[in-house]
């Protein structure tokens, strides 16, 4: 079995084990793209927006994968509704990249609403990970969770919200759901893969 073969699996039975975890469904999706098989990954997609509708890199994925299969229709109301999303959150990156494909499909560039708005209170800090939904609102972590170089990347990426939300949730989901043994190296290096693609670091 190939790597992302082998990824794809342990996302698949994330996804099944805990069908409300909308971060199994978008990774499962993002492998399943990456894989060709993209009808499997517009499911997995759409079920990410029904868990988390203001999720605004899935619309983008969801976008190409319908441009992909010739939905031509279905992408550009896909990508426009991403589109009003992202500029609403701030997600810049997102946005331009959902202009961008809306133009490969013959639409004109949307102008973004809020390009201009100065920053106000809680601005400054971005957070990285996928799906955050603290925004413009996030808050930086006090300082790194750990002492090693992971640590600091978490702490100049992704916000205290999300990295609480990981710890005390998510965490706990993907060490029950894989079974992982963290007492050796094998389980260790899953845990710590599984925590930098969900928190946006892989």
């Amino acid at each position: 079995m190939s790597m992302l073969h082998e990824r794809i699996s342990q996302f698949r039975k994330m996804a099944s084990d805990d069908p409300d975890n909308e971060l199994g469904h978008f990774r499962l999706g993002q492998l399943l793209l990456e894989d060709n098989q993209l009808d499997e990954a517009v499911k997995c997609f759409r079920r990410t927006l029904e868990l988390s509708p203001q999720f605004s890199k899935v619309y983008q994925l969801l976008g190409t994968c319908l441009m992909k299969l010739d939905k031509r229709g279905d992408a550009i109301e896909t990508l426009k509704k991403g589109y009003a999303i992202a500029d609403e959150r701030g997600d810049n990156i997102p946005r331009d990249e959902m202009s961008k494909l809306l133009v490969q499909l013959g639409e004109a560039a949307p102008t973004p609403k809020k390009a201009a708005a100065a920053a106000g209170p809680g601005d400054g800090f971005r957070c990285q990970r996928p799906g955050c939904t603290a925004g413009a609102h996030a808050r930086q972590l006090p300082r790194p969770p750990m002492s090693d170089e992971l640590g600091k990347r978490i702490h100049e990426s992704v916000c205290a919200e999300c990295w609480e939300y990981w710890l005390k949730n998510l965490s706990i989901k993907v060490i029950n759901e894989m079974r992982l043994d963290l007492s050796t190296e094998q389980g260790q290096g899953v845990y710590d893969q599984m925590m930098k693609e969900t928190l946006g670091l892989a």
